[in-house]
């Protein structure tokens, strides 16, 4: 078996536009594809429908031409599907918090990112209307700081960089201690 496309994580969500708009701004992903799924191809699937779809490249920056990044292409980091019911289908249930901690239920759980750098994203999402499930904000772990944060319709998002050997971290939009994870 082979995969031909990048992994895509479908995530069906209450507003589309927002959520958009927080997976580009925030997460610096990109839309790559908009498409309406007809009743006749959704409902057969077992999507329902009819639905909105917005494919979003995760952006990946490693160099084009390394093992993993053919030459002269931005190697992927897979891609996120917004799915929103359209208006004559069933609206998705309004957003609830996630569990804390996070393993307290089965099935999908979180959406990581892994970023040189997770501090200017910490910074920023606040104002992008997420809101952090760590506490600390950011922890470190082993070489890496971690940071769990729910999206602004409640979606668990990870952010993971190897900057973990620092003393400080990103807490609250400021430079803080951090916590240690063994």
């Amino acid at each position: 078996m082979a995969m031909t496309q990048p992994l895509e994580a479908g995530v069906v969500v209450h507003d589309l536009e927002l959520m958009e708009r927080f997976y580009r701004e925030a997460l610096g992903c990109v839309p790559v594809h908009r498409s309406h799924i007809p009743r006749s191809i959704g409902g057969p699937a077992g999507l329902g429908a009819p639905l909105l779809v917005v494919w979003l490249q995760v952006p990946c920056g490693m160099p084009s031409g390394t093992a993993s990044g053919a030459a002269g292409e931005v190697p992927s980091g897979g891609r996120i599907k917004l799915i929103r019911p359209q208006a004559d289908a069933a609206m998705p249930a309004p957003p609830v918090p996630p569990p804390v901690p996070l393993t307290a239920r089965c099935g999908l759980s979180y959406l990581t990112f892994h970023l040189d750098d997770i501090a200017p994203v910490v910074a920023a999402l606040p104002a992008a209307g997420a809101r952090p499930l760590s506490s600390p904000v950011v922890v470190r772990a082993r070489s890496r700081r971690i940071s769990f944060w729910a999206d602004p319709e409640g979606n668990v998002v990870e952010l993971v960089d190897q900057r973990g050997g620092d003393r400080g971290a990103v807490t609250g939009g400021r430079l803080g201690p951090v916590e240690s994870a063994p």
